[in-house]
Parts: C-alpha cells; sequence; structure tokens
C-alpha cells in the first residue's frame, strides 16, 4: 500500500492517481464512494464568480481529451470502484451535463443498479453571461449500488423526519424527494483557500447520513479539497481521499486539523 500523504484518526489522504490507490484496495472493503470527477469543462470561456467575470479554466485535470477518452476514463474509475465495493456497497458521482451522462452510461455497462438521480438545485447559482441558454442552477447525482440483488443502506427516517433547515424544499415530516435546494459553499468552508469545484458540507453531510452507518469506510477518488472526509469524519465514518494535486491535498489537511481541533476540544468539555 502506498505511504499515506496524510493520515490522522480515521482520516487519510492520498496523492496518487486514484486508479492505482484504488487497485491497492482490498475488493469489497468499501462502504460509500463519492465521487466528483473533472467535468472536462476548462476551454477557455468566462463565467461570473463574485460579481466579476473570471475564466472557467480549473487545471489540466480538468480539459477534455475528446469525447471517447473522456468516456474511457469514467468507465476506468467507475470499474475501479465497483471492484473495492461491498455488495451492498453505494457509489455517488456527481455532475453537470457536460460529463454526467457520459458517468451515468458507464455506471450502467459496469453492471451497477441506479437508484436515483438527484438535482442539487442552487438558489444563489452564478448567471449566465451570453443571455442565449437558461441560467444553469444545478448539478446532478447519481446513486447507484453495486449489486442489484443486494440490499443497500437507506437510512429512510432520518431523512424523512430529520432537521434540514438549510433546504427550503424538504417539507418537515414528508419524505424527502429526488430535488435538494442547497447554496454552494459558504465563506467559512472556504477559509483556507478554495477547491473550483467545491461542495458544500450541508450536501455531503445528508449523502453521508442517507447511505452510511457510523464506523463504515468512505472513500472519495477525486478528494479535492475533501469535504466529503470533513462530513464523514464529524459524522464517525471513516475516510479515505485520493488527488493528483497537492495544494488541495494540503487546503484538506489544513480543513481536517481544524475540525479535529473543534472536536477534541468540545468532547473534553
Amino acid at each position: 500500500m502506498q505511504t499515506p500523504y496524510y493520515k490522522k484518526h480515521k482520516f487519510e489522504l492520498y496523492k496518487s492517481d486514484c486508479l492505482n490507490l484504488l487497485a491497492e484496495l482490498p475488493e469489497s472493503s468499501v462502504d460509500m464512494v463519492f465521487a466528483d470527477p473533472p467535468y472536462n469543462l476548462s476551454n477557455g470561456g468566462m463565467t461570473v464568480h463574485a460579481g466579476r467575470m473570471v475564466s472557467v479554466n480549473k487545471g489540466d485535470w480538468d480539459k477534455s481529451k475528446g469525447f471517447e477518452d473522456d468516456y474511457d476514463f469514467h468507465h476506468k474509475w467507475m470499474e475501479a470502484c465497483r471492484r473495492v465495493l461491498k455488495p451492498h456497497g453505494t457509489l455517488w458521482v456527481s455532475g453537470t451535463y457536460h460529463s454526467i451522462y457520459q458517468c451515468g452510461h458507464a455506471l450502467q455497462s459496469l453492471g451497477y443498479h441506479i437508484l436515483n438521480d438527484i438535482a442539487w438545485f442552487k438558489p444563489n447559482a452564478s448567471p449566465n453571461l451570453s443571455c442565449r441558454f437558461f441560467t444553469a442552477s444545478h448539478e446532478t447525482l447519481i446513486w447507484a449500488r453495486k449489486d442489484k440483488k443486494a440490499k443497500h443502506i437507506f437510512n429512510y427516517d432520518l431523512m424523512k423526519n430529520g432537521n434540514w433547515p438549510e433546504d427550503q424544499l424538504k417539507k418537515p415530516g414528508l419524505q424527502m424527494r429526488s430535488v435538494w435546494a442547497m447554496g454552494t459553499p459558504k465563506p467559512i468552508e472556504k477559509k483556507f483557500g478554495k477547491h473550483p469545484t467545491q461542495k458544500p458540507e450541508d450536501l455531503l453531510k445528508r449523502i453521508v447520513l442517507a447511505s452510511t452507518n457510523k464506523g463504515d469506510l468512505v472513500v472519495d477518488p477525486f478528494t479535492g479539497s475533501s469535504t466529503t472526509g470533513m462530513a464523514a469524519y464529524l459524522l464517525g465514518r471513516r475516510f479515505i481521499g485520493i488527488d493528483t494535486e497537492s495544494k488541495f491535498l494540503d487546503l484538506s489537511i489544513k480543513r481536517f486539523e481544524e475540525l479535529d481541533r473543534n472536536l477534541s476540544a468540545k468532547h473534553s468539555k
């Protein structure tokens, strides 16, 4: 097994290509994977952020290599995830229309069983600059099980009856639906810096609570600033995050160490 870039308690980070690291994990050892793979959006275009025009380019890792190569990449990492998932284990994958349909096709071709597609509606989404399209204000998440015949974890009562103040669409005491309204990451979540496709903590907390139990192992093959890991650790799960970029792993470490200090201080009272 590769040496961790960082390891403390039940939180591990690896600087690696996810295919290489996943190949080293034992077969059928992971309870849940959350994956936010590259959207392949870095094409020289512009967008709006905080009222200013900015480039959409995020880095070489986000550049499209053409339809066939992009699809092959998604197929390979999903195949690697399927090997390490337990029979009842589930995969969450997030994306926009640039990537999510390729991911959905690859999922089905590999034998995953799709459970839901979730529309994450962003009430504070950036406006459309060209005024030639509808404003993109949602991302799609696919939730799929490794084995169609297995019984996956779904904490139904918590989803139905839990307290979800961040979501203006969730009605108390009613089943949670497949459209979730949550804003993009709050400023406090970007205190140590930000990842260009960072997810809000509220989103990952819900996913972790919905589809895992305490002590379960959660893996994120494109961990970025490790919002998945923050949610997993906070909620008593084990976490392995993988990324090729040191700067994002270093950002993850700063976020984790603050969280760990806060939790330790809380428990010592």
